[in-house]
């Protein structure tokens, strides 16, 4: 069973570091210490997700890693491609390339970047990224991108091929990760929306396309503590705003909740080991977790422990 933790896990506390990359670093080895599968580096306006996977797989050889989520808008991609591929060569395979629309109004504020017909190009940034993946040359002309490559593209060593996982919550994000890559990030899907809506929907429409089964790869939030309750209002703080995006909050309404953070499980051993059998049981064939850092760092060894343990059974 792979079961990974998003990196970093506590920005506040990654911004104090000497060297912030040497700091994720460190924590993709303390992950693959206590017996985590994967190590997932989420892309903000600091560090770049795939060049900190690369060298964090260089340094840590025993386990997978991966981006949870790099934001399509500004890359092309084209040059997203040769950061991948860099990536896979220097991991030996162990690398997942995992991309998202990111939010609209994050995307004209930071990048001043009005985005085209969202969906439209998220599908021809995939359909470029397979050509290129597959073949090692892309000629595509698109509603929303241009994509040639004058000369070949492929990365000696980068194998097997990358694996393109997408950030995915209603059906049009879904459909383009089952027709057009190898899986999907759901986010802020509990297990009973996992049941009954985004495993039969993402797996009906990668069966249409003729793909294999996709990978399920579960965005999901749990801590150990016993401080439940400053705990619970500091994910409240970071998750709820989500619930005011529309695609999310259809995905919360799907499964009876009012705010984002209803789906963390905070509490003991046992809660979070009921969780991880709760999303297993719906159809995720992996989890990515997140919020671990928002009780002691106590607290978040002990979940990564316990973590590593459910990893192994």
């Amino acid at each position: 069973m792979r079961i990974g933790v998003a990196l970093p896990t506590d920005h506040t506390r990654l911004a104090t570091e000497s060297n912030s990359v040497e700091a994720l670093i460190d924590q993709v080895r303390d992950l693959a210490a206590a017996g985590l599968t994967a190590a997932w580096l989420t892309q903000r306006l600091d560090h770049d997700a795939v060049t900190v996977a690369a060298l964090a797989a260089r340094e840590v050889p025993d386990i997978e890693i991966g981006t949870a989520v790099v934001p399509i808008y500004p890359r092309h991609p084209i040059a997203l491609s040769m950061q991948a591929q860099t990536a896979q060569a220097a991991s030996h395979g162990r690398f997942t390339l995992g991309v998202g629309m990111s939010v609209k109004a994050f995307v004209e504020q930071a990048y001043g970047i009005t985005p085209h017909p969202r969906v439209r190009h998220l599908r021809e940034f995939l359909e470029a990224l397979h050509a290129l993946f597959e073949t090692g040359s892309v000629d595509l002309t698109g509603d929303t991108l241009v994509a040639r490559s004058p000369f070949p593209g492929a990365v000696p060593g980068a194998a097997p091929r990358v694996p393109v996982l997408v950030a995915a919550a209603g059906e049009l994000t879904l459909r383009a990760a089952g027709e057009l890559a190898d899986g999907a990030l759901p986010i802020l899907s509990g297990p009973r929306t996992l049941a009954e809506y985004t495993v039969p929907t993402l797996t009906r429409h990668a069966a249409a396309a003729g793909r294999p089964a996709p990978r399920i790869a579960a965005i999901v939030s749990g801590v150990v503590t016993a401080d439940v309750e400053g705990a619970r209002a500091r994910i409240a703080q970071s998750m709820n705003p989500y619930g005011a995006i529309p695609a999310y909050r259809a995905a919360l309404d799907r499964e009876g909740l009012d705010q984002p953070a209803d789906l963390a499980v905070v509490g003991d051993e046992q809660l979070l080991a009921d969780q991880v059998a709760a999303y297993l049981e719906a159809g995720a064939t992996e989890l990515v977790y997140t919020q671990t850092a928002t009780g002691s760092r106590e607290d978040e060894r002990r979940t990564w422990a316990l973590l590593g343990e459910l990893a192994k059974r």
